[in-house]
């Protein structure tokens, strides 16, 4: 049961004439006139399982977009039920509106649409659904509230989207698609053109030279099919939020730009998210499939406090991996790296595989070095230059190793590997 607004109103107009009166007696009695004619509303009231209530499926929506839980509502009664519906999620769904009024009468059926926003990945779960059906005086009605389960799948926002249309025009560039054609070891011979000024002399043809009496030089476009290994490590140190939010949103979006890019370039890309287990993986799937199978395996991954166990990545890339590939990892680059067996796992790679790995700046140490106004800062300063002071010891080790390593803020590592990974295409390495 419930009471409306109603009801508190003509019980507070009832103190208008106890202030006259001076009597208790007469405010017990308009009390208890005003809960009287409230329990017989409610009990007038048409049954709240008169209605039946289906929630429609959904499926799933990017982060930041909107999509709508949907109620399918049926009178079974032979009575007009005049009320209300309320369609609960759990915060993070970000409801707009979900108090639904109704009237419906004999066998009449509804749909009711509540507008969800979600603000965190992941799946969102429906809370329960609970049915108001008021009286004829309107003072109070029944209520009950039922189990209707529901979820919706957030997907990452993948905003780093707006950087492909770029990458895949400088990737067409060195395909051939342009006049721009690549000159390198380790690439698919394309064709023939005459030698200008600068091409390198290892590129002459020289049998076709002699029979075209004229100097031939090879050209060449990015070998196709090559492989793509992403390993995004979803240890403690992915937990830090960097921003607004975690590192690893930064590194998802950077592993969901690259999918996108080599997929375009013809060449096969697999995405683990690993710290003690492997928590999500995407791989065996080709052409259109491969990003939407992307954005379902990572939409549930969160950051797990522990340390990575990166013997047992050098393990799963090896397994998986028999020829040569880029292995891509996304992970933080520090002092504990030493520690943590980042460094081991990096030699271990390269010694079969071409390494990249890419870490997220923390743009609030950029701000902490150029603090000097009180002692505070200079403190803060201090302990920023030397974090970066270790950071680039352990950043000239990997690359002594023949790793390719890189650090970005959130919104620039995305397109920062894409970047590096269309230079690591046109210098045949890749």
């Amino acid at each position: 049961m419930y009471i409306t607004g109603w009801t508190v109103a003509i019980t507070a107009l009832g103190t208008i004439p106890a202030l006259w009166i001076h009597t208790r007696t007469f405010a017990w009695l308009w009390v208890l006139a005003v809960v009287t004619l409230a329990l017989l509303d409610a009990w007038m009231a048409p049954r709240t399982r008169s209605l039946g209530v289906r929630r429609l499926p959904r499926g799933s929506v990017r982060l930041t977009e909107s999509t709508a839980s949907e109620l399918e509502v049926a009178n079974l009664s032979r009575r007009t039920v005049r009320g209300a519906i309320r369609d609960a999620w759990q915060p993070s769904a970000g409801t707009h509106d979900n108090r639904h009024r109704v009237r419906l009468r004999a066998g009449d059926t509804v749909r009711l649409t509540t507008v969800l926003t979600p603000t965190r990945r992941g799946d969102r779960h429906a809370d329960r659904v609970t049915i108001r059906s008021g009286g004829p005086l309107r003072l109070a009605g029944r209520q009950r509230s039922i189990d209707l389960p529901g979820t919706v799948r957030v997907l990452p926002e993948f905003a780093s989207r707006r950087h492909l249309p770029s990458r895949l025009a400088r990737l067409r560039e060195l395909d051939g698609d342009t006049a721009v054609q690549l000159k390198g070891a380790g690439s698919e011979f394309d064709s023939l053109r005459e030698y200008v000024v600068g091409d390198d002399v290892r590129t002459i043809d020289w049998r076709a030279t002699a029979r075209r009496a004229d100097v031939m030089v090879k050209t060449f476009r990015p070998e196709r099919d090559r492989r793509v290994m992403v390993v995004l490590e979803t240890g403690r140190t992915s937990a830090v939020r960097v921003g607004e939010a975690p590192r690893l949103d930064a590194a998802m979006e950077a592993s969901l730009l690259l999918t996108a890019l080599a997929t375009n370039a013809g060449d096969r890309v697999q995405v683990s998210a690993f710290d003690r287990t492997e928590r999500a993986r995407a791989m065996g799937v080709s052409g259109p499939a491969v990003m939407p199978q992307l954005a379902e395996a990572l939409a549930t991954v969160d950051p797990v406090l522990v340390e990575p166990d990166w013997p047992a990545v050098v393990r799963l890339v090896l397994s998986r991996n028999s020829n040569r590939a880029l292995v891509v990892l996304l992970t933080t680059v520090d002092v504990s790296s030493v520690d943590s067996g980042l460094v081991e796992a990096v030699e271990a790679l390269s010694a079969h595989h071409l390494v990249l790995v890419a870490s997220v700046e923390d743009p609030t140490e950029v701000e902490m070095l150029a603090g000097r106004e009180d002692a505070a800062e200079v403190y803060g300063a201090a302990a920023a230059a030397r974090a970066g002071l270790e950071r680039d010891a352990v950043v000239s080790r990997l690359r002594q190793m023949g790793a390719e390593v890189l650090s970005a803020a959130p919104d620039e590592l995305a397109p920062d590997v894409a970047d590096r990974y269309l230079a690591l295409k046109a210098s045949g390495r890749l």
